[in-house]
């Protein structure tokens, strides 16, 4: 319930450059590939394809999300470690937001989630510098719901996804027009759940004292 009413709580801040409000998850995708070369869509037919595919691997991709900005950065990587989480982590903080005092990071427990991940990426001093600017709020268990960032893959995966896409490359090529298309429509969130809310629609979760 805690985290419940915290993550809402958060998401009502107002806008702050100096330390913005930043959501991010993960998402799992197949790199499916063709076993016969499908049959482009002409006059009178639609594109044709073999129901049967190839897999090619597996790749996760990370989407960050500042919602009162409606700005989105969207990448795949090989692999999902914990390396992987902190150097995502260095982008974020080195790259994306250089002049930030510090980031409020609304995310879920995957247990890669952690500012120990940094000190497995890092020397003691730069996994320190990065953490010493992070603001950690985690979505509570089975209440991932509450994390804009989910809401923003499930766009992505409807826009973005729904054809073969089966090299990491190409994969990352349609992930950044996606993502440029998305910031240069500058889409904010404006998110209405509040602590209140869940009092009232989910009371039946709340200890019974």
């Amino acid at each position: 319930m805690a985290r419940m009413e915290d993550v809402p709580e958060v998401c009502h801040r107002p806008h702050d450059p100096a330390a913005p409000v930043v959501c991010t998850d993960e998402k799992p995708y197949q790199l499916p590939g063709h076993v016969r070369d499908p049959i482009p869509a002409g006059p009178g037919h639609d594109l044709k394809q073999d129901p049967e595919y190839v897999r090619h691997g597996t790749c996760p991709i990370f989407v960050w999300v500042e919602p009162l900005a409606g700005r989105r950065r969207v990448n795949a990587r090989q692999r999902r470690t914990r390396i992987d989480w902190a150097h995502e982590i260095d982008q974020l903080l080195s790259v994306d937001y250089p002049h930030a005092e510090r980031i409020v990071l609304v995310m879920d427990n995957l247990n890669t989630h952690t500012l120990g991940s940094l000190y497995e990426a890092f020397e003691p001093a730069k996994a320190r510098a990065l953490a010493e600017r992070l603001e950690l709020h985690y979505t509570p268990k089975h209440g991932s719901w509450l994390n804009i960032a989910e809401i923003e893959l499930s766009r992505l995966t409807r826009q973005c996804l729904g054809r073969r896409i089966d090299d990491l490359d190409l994969l990352n090529t349609e992930l950044a027009a996606w993502q440029a298309a998305t910031n240069d429509d500058q889409r904010q969130v404006d998110w209405q759940f509040t602590a209140t809310d869940a009092r009232i629609k989910l009371r039946h979760l709340y200890p019974q004292l």
